[in-house]
């Protein structure tokens, strides 16, 4: 389950079958699913699970889960349950942000601040809190409860190679895998090292510092990439808070320039983006095998990101898609592939 299990590179349907000894194991790739038990039930009864023995299962099938359990939805730990359940009788995982999240509010600084790693204090821990509410709203007066699922989230790899495909919660950086596969034993966070891996880097001073190199690699791999708009612009998001950074849609090959590739939710912000070249650090080049990933909360319905690689994390209207893909060896994905619940 570490940086380079299997195989580097593309994988045709030879590799994959001699991996299970010529046996064909399918796996189904399931998005964000965000507290949506009910609706990850109804997604895996159209995947044609079932549940036996305490937990989903599919008699030659595998769900793979691209992270991000917890926060938005009305079913936190019910939803935690499942996937809970799931894992334990062979179904697979990568950490999202959201635990990576729910990790850094839990886990002190290292500093003698008196803080934690996701601040609980000011404006930005206001803020902080109302994300993570309706999961803080279920394990309240439950710490034994809370520090268990912590430490589950913290048995999450923070991605997959398998032979055949690979998954992570936001990024394949191929750069910061490598300093993730020399940090993390077995793609897992160190807890030796939870605090330096939580701190993010903020300014640009702080993403040249090596102090910030893991948690530099753990954010990208685990929320994406955001670059800051040319000459120290900023624009105002759909709240109304202004920003210099935006999100970047770094699969896309076509995207070079900011208006094309910024990852924006109203026309607002769209017109706020110039038509001016990307720097280099927001192009990732992906090759070899398929590759999956969620958190974007794309819109518009489920669609491919391309025939190498895809989000499964969609919306329509703000309202979530719960959504999978059926793998089973392809070395080029097809949307016939994927199935969807609203």
């Amino acid at each position: 389950m570490g940086a380079r299990s299997g195989a580097r590179g593309g994988q045709g349907p030879t590799a994959y079958d001699s991996f299970f000894g010529g046996r064909r194991v399918g796996y189904d790739i399931i998005g964000d699913v965000h507290g949506e038990a009910t609706m990850l039930e109804a997604l895996l009864r159209t995947l044609g699970y079932r549940e036996r023995g305490g937990a989903w299962r599919h008699p030659d099938r595998t769900a793979v889960f691209v992270g991000d359990f917890i926060d938005r939805g009305p079913e936190q730990l019910r939803t935690v349950d499942i996937v809970r359940r799931m894992l334990d009788a062979g179904a697979l995982a990568v950490m999202g942000n959201h635990e990576l999240n729910a990790i850094a509010w839990h886990t002190p600084r290292d500093d003698g601040s008196g803080d934690w790693c996701r601040t609980h204090v000011g404006r930005k821990g206001e803020k902080n809190r109302r994300q993570h509410a309706r999961f803080l709203a279920e394990v309240d007066g439950r710490p034994s409860l809370h520090a268990e699922l912590i430490d589950w989230f913290l048995s999450l790899p923070l991605w997959l190679h398998l032979p055949g495909f690979r998954v992570v919660h936001a990024c394949w950086h191929e750069e910061q895998l490598d300093v993730l596969a020399r940090e993390c034993p077995d793609a897992h966070l160190p807890r030796e090292r939870l605090a330096a891996a939580l701190i993010k880097p903020r300014t640009p001073e702080q993403h040249a510092s090596a102090s910030f190199v893991l948690g530099r690699a753990v954010q990208t791999v685990t929320s994406g990439i955001e670059v800051s708009l040319p000459d120290g612009r900023t624009f105002l998001d759909r709240d109304g808070n202004p920003r210099r950074d935006v999100r970047v849609k770094w699969w896309d090959a076509d995207a070079t320039t900011f208006l094309e590739a910024a990852l924006v939710l109203c026309d607002a912000e769209r017109e706020a983006m110039p038509d001016e070249p990307l720097p280099a650090k927001a192009r990732v080049r992906v090759d070899g095998a398929p590759l999956f990933f969620g958190h974007y909360w794309l819109p518009g319905g489920p669609t491919l990101s391309s025939p190498q690689l895809t989000c499964l994390d969609f919306q329509d209207q703000r309202r979530p898609i719960l959504t999978a893909y059926r793998f089973d060896g392809e070395t080029e994905l097809s949307a016939e592939k994927l199935v969807s619940v609203k």
